[in-house]
């Protein structure tokens, strides 16, 4: 697999995460030091990786066992080197947000290290 490849795939298991509900998936997405950043409800909301794994495990029975539509439009992936820029619009509890997403090569392998969010709206069903 090239690298943009590897960085969809990474992407995919970010946005399984909140679909399946799966902290696993969550750390397997993301490195140990991401933060996840991002204004909601009116104010800034800060999780370390641990923080957004257990909100997206809380969330039972997930997206996916609803039956939600499950929304992910990669809109871009910029790669420099082992660094890469990708901007991601996806619908999770009934919202729809638009993620600026920092990912870093280690060791081989591609890791999500920030994530911005900001949320665009309500999903329109």
């Amino acid at each position: 697999m090239n690298n943009e490849q590897q960085i969809q795939q990474v992407i995919t298991t970010y946005f399984e995460c909140m679909y399946e509900s799966s902290a696993q998936k969550a750390h397997d997405a993301f490195h140990p030091n991401a933060m996840i950043t991002g204004y909601i409800g009116g104010g800034l909301q800060e999780s370390t990786v641990g923080q957004f794994a257990e909100l997206v495990a809380s969330h039972q029975p997930s997206p996916k066992e609803k039956g939600e539509d499950a929304i992910l439009d990669v809109l871009s992936i910029e790669i420099a080197g082992d660094t890469a820029v990708a901007r991601v619009r996806d619908a999770y509890l009934g919202l729809m947000f638009l993620d600026t997403l920092s990912l870093i090569k280690v060791e081989g392998q591609w890791q999500i290290y920030n994530k911005l969010f900001h949320v665009e709206g309500e999903v329109n069903n």
